[in-house]
């Protein structure tokens, strides 16, 4: 346990540049406290206990406002960024060197049994505000932009945005080049509906009038 919480630990110095010594990250960090308290607690929730290490989580989530449900397997190196509002469900597995940021919710879709939440590979990072629902599956080495919702597998290194999520990298190559990680400029499902349509009826009523000034010239003849 403690190999991975000095893990957890070098994951803040490698990924947060805000950082400036240890006793800062020790003492202000709140994503470090909440996986900490969690490493104990599913320590206990592993062997046999079940209402202990609710309660350890319900205080931790008090004192940090992030929920991690200490059935939840989390790898070596994993990093929270801020926190505040970042719920992690019961039958979640996260890899190694995973970066989550605030408002991420690993959850399930409704009253599934057994296996309801996500798995997140190795060197996943999950943007703010994201959600992932489901028993799925997020490769390696993905990005998951902020805000997405994700309800469906996403290939090992992919970039997922959107509602619902699409990929629009994979493997380094761009699927949808007209959008991009751009967490200020994510897609529109209902604004491009609407300006698909409002071409089509440009281009129906420049046929119209193309039709019209043709039946003109006719009758004129």
């Amino acid at each position: 346990m403690f190999e991975t919480i000095k893990a957890d630990i070098k994951a803040i110095f490698e990924r947060d540049p805000a950082v400036n010594n240890l006793l800062e990250a020790l003492l202000t960090y709140s994503g470090l406290h909440a996986i900490i308290i969690h490493r104990f607690s599913h320590w206990l929730y592993r062997h046999g206990l079940r209402t202990l290490p609710r309660l350890i989580s319900q205080l931790a989530r008090f004192f940090t406002g992030i929920e991690i449900h200490p059935g939840a397997r989390i790898g070596k190196g994993f990093f929270i960024d801020h926190g505040m509002g970042i719920v992690i469900g019961e039958t979640t597995e996260i890899g190694d060197n995973v970066t989550l940021y605030q408002g991420v919710t690993l959850g399930g879709t409704g009253k599934e049994k057994g296996k309801r939440h996500p798995t997140l590979g190795d060197n996943v990072m999950v943007g703010a505000g994201a959600k992932i629902l489901g028993s799925i599956k997020i490769g390696n080495d993905s990005k998951i932009g902020a805000g997405s919702v994700v309800l469906k597998d996403v290939p090992e290194n992919s970039t997922v945005v959107g509602i619902p999520g699409r990929v629009i990298h994979r493997e380094g190559k761009r699927i949808h080049p007209e959008l991009d990680l751009n967490h200020t400029e994510l897609p529109d499902p209902i604004g491009e509906a609407i300006s698909s349509l409002e071409r089509r009826i440009r281009t129906l009523e420049k046929k119209l009038a193309d039709q019209e000034k043709k039946e003109g010239i006719d009758r004129a003849i």
